[in-house]
């Protein structure tokens, strides 16, 4: 079955963008997903087609209007009513790989990106629109975040990537980052490989990228050692890197 994406954009020549290429690209060439733009201005009601207005209160930029948005929204919300209508925001709550898997999982997604200042208030308190943000920054738009999130739930799509298994062992999927990766040649500039990765020991290998992961998180992530509690255990014996 086909998962659907709708984006809700007044840049619809954004889309697919690097969709468009590689895994998500042949994907999508494919039917395992579907992308639809639909053009905010094509529900503005004057003749200059307008879609923001100055903020109330004062202030500097323009304000994404409520009544041309929802229009656009009411039109996807009818056509696709099962599925979950996004909002790209840094007002959003953040995007995990938990939600990632949610959506993939589910019946396709609408989103639908801001752009100015943002959007007016109102819209969110009207429809059923579920504001997320991919980061602690400011774009110059939402296409850029939503296409984001597309890639991120694409690739787990069924079809997508060549091992049923390749999203699974990754970072963010049990809170912790991943473990580092090696390949040929053994040794390259002075630096070999770790020995355990080429032992054929199966479960000292699997102890090695455990504690790897925990420790690597608790130097680069410590937000995330509060959230997983095996990353503020110490690795199990013999099994720290060796350098």
């Amino acid at each position: 079955m086909t998962w659907p994406a709708t984006v809700l954009t007044l840049y619809p020549e954004m889309f697919p963008g690097p969709l468009g290429s590689s895994l998500a690209g042949r994907a999508l060439e494919g039917g395992i997903w579907s992308l639809e733009t639909v053009h905010i201005r094509d529900f503005a009601t004057d003749k200059h087609r307008s879609v923001d207005d100055t903020p109330a209160g004062g202030g500097a930029g323009m304000v994404m209007r409520a009544d041309v948005l929802a229009s656009a929204v009411d039109d996807v919300l009818t056509r696709r009513p099962e599925a979950p209508m996004l909002a790209m925001t840094p007002r959003g709550a953040p995007l995990t790989q938990a939600m990632v898997r949610e959506l993939s999982a589910g019946l396709g997604v609408s989103i639908l990106c801001g752009r100015f200042e943002g959007i007016d208030e109102r819209l969110f308190e009207a429809r059923p629109i579920v504001p997320v943000s991919i980061g602690d920054y400011i774009l110059s738009g939402g296409e850029m975040a939503a296409l984001t999130l597309l890639d991120a739930c694409v690739r787990l799509l069924p079809g997508v990537m060549g091992a049923a298994l390749s999203g699974e062992d990754e970072s963010f999927e049990t809170g912790l980052l991943e473990y580092p990766h090696y390949t040929r040649p053994v040794i390259w500039e002075g630096r070999r490989i770790p020995e355990v990765l080429r032992s054929g020991d199966h479960a000292k290998i699997a102890a090695w990228r455990k504690a790897r992961a925990a420790e690597d998180t608790r130097l680069r992530r410590p937000d995330l050692v509060e959230r997983h509690g095996d990353a503020r255990r110490p690795p199990p014996s013999g099994a720290r890197h060796e350098d």
